[in-house]
């Protein structure tokens, strides 16, 4: 309840990516029921913070970061139907820099962006980091 709302924003990519790890582990050990649940929460986190990002004030950040997570949560479900760990291990490549840039952003250790915030509370700013998007769906 205290944390700042850089920290939340952490927070919240780092249950993201604990899940989608989750979600390689359970296929690795052929546990069903446990993939399917940490892959629902991923969703389940990915989904909330497409819903909210700004993407009046959030400019170029907030458009990249809709169609990542727009690409991301189309191949989620392919977890599910294939068995296939593939999918989480892409969301996970797409998504580790730009959580370490909240975690280093909540430490207080970067510089401020001049954008407006995008997949944050209202006064976190995004990080500044690069996003590398992939330029097809089958990428």
């Amino acid at each position: 309840m205290t944390a700042s709302p850089a920290k939340l924003v952490s927070m919240l990519y780092d249950k993201l990516l604990i899940s989608l790890k989750e979600t390689i582990a359970a296929i690795e050990k052929g546990e069903i029921e446990a993939r399917w649940k940490a892959n629902a929460r991923a969703t389940e986190i990915i989904s909330h913070m497409w819903s909210t990002l700004d993407r009046e004030k959030g400019g170029e950040i907030a458009k990249n970061l809709d169609g990542m997570f727009s690409f991301i949560l189309m191949r989620l479900p392919d977890i599910d139907m294939r068995n296939d760990p593939e999918p989480a291990r892409e969301a996970i490549g797409l998504l580790e820099p730009i959580a370490e840039s909240w975690r280093v952003l909540a430490r207080g250790g970067a510089a401020q962006p001049a954008a407006a915030p995008a997949a944050a509370p209202a006064g976190a700013e995004p990080p500044a980091a690069p996003i590398a998007m992939p330029t097809s769906l089958s990428a």
